[in-house]
Parts: C-alpha cells; structure tokens; sequence
C-alpha cells in the first residue's frame, strides 16, 4: 500500500473520529439536519406527485373533449346515412371506431395513473407520520438524557463540597438573633399602640355617629310628611344618648 493511501485512510480516520464527537456534543444539530434532509426528499416527492396528478387532470380533459366528439360524430353519422350520404357517413364511422378505441386507452391510462397517485399519496402520508413520531421520540429521549445529565453534575458537585448544617452555627445564629430582636421591638410597638388607643372613646364616637345619622334620617323623612314609628331605630338610639339631666328636663316640661 502506498504512502498517500495509508495517510488518506489515517486523515479519513482522525476525520471519523472528530465527526463523530461532534454528533455526540451536539444531537440536536444532528436532528436538525435529519429535519432538513427529510424536508428535501418530501419536496421531490412531492413534485414527483404533483406531476402525476397533472398527468391524470391532462386525462380527464382529453376523456372529455374525445367523449364530446364522439357524440357528435354519432350524430353526423346519424345524419349522413339518412340524406343517402353512405360514403361519408362510412368515413366518420371509421373516425368514430378509432376515437372509441382512443378513448379505451385514455380510460384505463387515467384509472392506472389514480391508483399510482393515491397509493404513492398514501406512502408519503405514513412516512412523513414515522418520521414525526420518531423525531418526538428522539427529543423525549433528548430531553431524558439531560435530565440524568444535570442530575449526575449536581451529584458530582454536591459530593465535592460536602459540608454539615453544623459548619453553619455561627451564622444561623446570627440571623436567629437578629429575627428575635425585630420582633421584640415589633411586638412592643405593637402593643403600646393598643394601649394608647382609648377604646371607650372610640365607643362614645361610635355610638354619636349613628344617633347624629338617626337624627338626620328622621327630620329628612319628617319633611316628607313620613311618620316615624315609635320603635324605629333612630328613637331608641336618641333615647340612650340623652344624659339624665336632660331627662329630668324634659319631665318638667
């Protein structure tokens, strides 16, 4: 063997070799360019099959237009024969015998040429269903492999800082004692501003509020000309807001 075949067998080698590390680092370029190859064959296949539809459109055509003159020559046969004109009725019959047998051909070519057309139809329907189904195999089982490779590399990285909650004391207990004083002084806020709401008169206001609305419900319904019953709402609240002095007043009058 000579010397440029063993270093082109050795180039075609190394070659190999870092071809395949690529596709090994980078399936996903490897499956892209699956996608684009399939696309390039489907299109040829796809012309291919656009010719033979055309085919069979050409077909149909000529069926039509053969089919149309026969019938016509049909009737100038028809016509000839009756007005004594044999010879002549005898060379369209001759053209209509031909145009039959035309026709013949033309009908089994086009029946021959749809079965092609459907059945190849068929064929690429199911290939291009595998290809797909494979592709989403093979990204499931892209997506799984990552999945092992991320878990690997965390494991790798976990066994190469190992390390106990313990070596973290210190800390933890300076964020325990910073948490505890903010909530010391929370707490305490918190509670001085409960003690220095004064809870009785936030009740005197409450209740003057509802009787002061009472009061304003009953003069609006009283300028209407609405009687207001003796058990409403508005009488039993003025009733409690009245101060003792003011009811030994009113009993004096």
């Amino acid at each position: 063997m000579g010397l440029f075949a063993r270093v082109g067998r050795l180039f075609k080698g190394f070659f190999g070799l870092f071809v395949s590390g690529i596709e090994e680092r980078n399936p996903e370029a490897l499956m892209e360019a699956s996608r684009q190859e399939f696309r390039e064959r489907m299109v040829q296949f796809n012309q291919a099959l656009a010719r033979m539809a055309g085919i069979a459109e050409r077909l149909k055509n000529q069926i039509k237009m053969k089919t149309t003159r026969a019938q016509d020559l049909e009737h100038r046969i028809l016509a000839n024969h009756q007005a004594g004109n044999l010879e002549l009725a005898g060379t369209l019959a001759r053209e209509l015998s031909d145009l039959k047998a035309d026709l013949t051909t033309d009908t089994q070519e086009l029946a021959d040429t749809e079965e092609a057309y459907q059945a190849n139809l068929r064929q690429a329907r199911v290939v291009q269903k595998e290809f797909e189904d494979k592709i989403t195999h093979l990204e499931r089982q892209l997506s799984q492999v990552k999945v092992k490779e991320a878990q690997a590399e965390a494991a790798a990285g976990l066994g190469n800082v190992a390390f106990k909650v313990g070596d973290l004391g210190d800390s933890m207990k300076s964020v325990e004692e910073i948490l505890n004083k903010r909530y010391e002084q929370s707490a305490g806020k918190a509670r001085l501003a409960k003690d220095l709401v004064d809870v009785s008169s936030v009740q005197e206001k409450e209740s003057e509020r509802k009787a002061l609305e009472q009061a304003a419900l009953a003069e609006f319904l009283a300028g209407k000309g609405i009687a207001v019953s003796a058990d409403a709402p508005q009488a039993q609240t003025t009733t409690k807001q009245m101060g003792p002095a003011q009811q030994a007043g009113g009993a004096q009058t």
